[in-house]
């Protein structure tokens, strides 16, 4: 019996399919998926492993486990699981630096403003909602130390089994850059898992950098997922995520 194709994730820029126990990455833009491989063969923590490459796609074998969450569902995953995922994320921001770098305090604050302004002239969302959550966000614009960071640690990408975390996926944002925004994708929309995090992270981090980094992950990421045929509106995601802020 032949194996059946699921699409994954499909978009613009990118597909995702799986193939039975192989995920299929198409992506037309060579440099993320350089940077994926690259950032997969170094990373000090489990990762999917490389079947072949052969651009533009990347064959990639399926973790086991689950993820260990989605945005705007509740985690069925342990309070141990999310300890064990921030203690991943220690090990991984401890790692020597990559030799490439991520984006930078000037390309976020860019960005921040950038989106900011499409926001309320497109009439998107209440213009107190954005300015607010936009003044919250300044905490995070702050300069940082730079550590080896995943780039795009959405919980979904993070799959555990039991307690124990098996694999990350998606590292095509790999890179230099805060190792609290990592925290901050990852409890984005899971607030409640914020203390397990950092008690897996074994680390004293700001927690107000966490929050701020909220708010500039959501208002950045709203006109992207509009445009790419996501929701941002949808319970408990994005939007949610801001109006949670106030």
């Amino acid at each position: 019996m032949s194996e059946e194709v699921e699409v994954v994730v499909a978009h613009h820029d990118c597909a995702t399919l799986r193939v039975g126990e192989v995920f299929l990455k198409i992506d037309a833009d060579q440099t993320r998926t350089d940077v994926e491989v690259e950032a997969m063969t170094l990373a000090p923590i489990p990762t999917p492993r490389i079947l072949w490459h052969s651009p533009p796609v990347l064959a990639l074998a399926a973790l086991p486990g689950t993820p260990l969450g989605r945005l705007g569902e509740p985690s069925g995953a342990s309070a141990a699981a999310w300890v064990a995922a921030g203690a991943t994320m220690r090990k991984l921001h401890d790692a020597p630096l990559p030799p490439w770098p991520g984006a930078s305090l000037d390309e976020r604050a860019a960005e921040l403003d950038r989106e900011c302004a499409w926001l309320i002239a497109n009439n998107v969302l209440p213009a107190e909602l954005v300015t607010r959550n936009r003044e919250l966000a300044e905490a995070a614009l702050r300069p940082w130390t730079p550590m080896f960071v995943h780039g795009d640690l959405q919980v979904a990408h993070v799959f555990v089994d039991g307690d124990q975390i098996t694999g990350v996926v998606d590292w095509s944002e790999a890179g230099r850059g805060d190792a609290l925004y990592d925290l901050a994708i990852l409890t984005l929309g899971h607030p409640e898992h914020l203390d397990d995090v950092v008690a897996g992270y074994g680390r004293d981090v700001d927690l107000d950098v966490i929050r701020a980094w909220w708010s500039q992950r959501s208002l950045t990421a709203i006109r992207w997922l509009a445009e790419h045929g996501f929701d941002p509106f949808s319970p408990g995601c994005e939007v949610d995520v801001l109006r949670a802020q106030l």
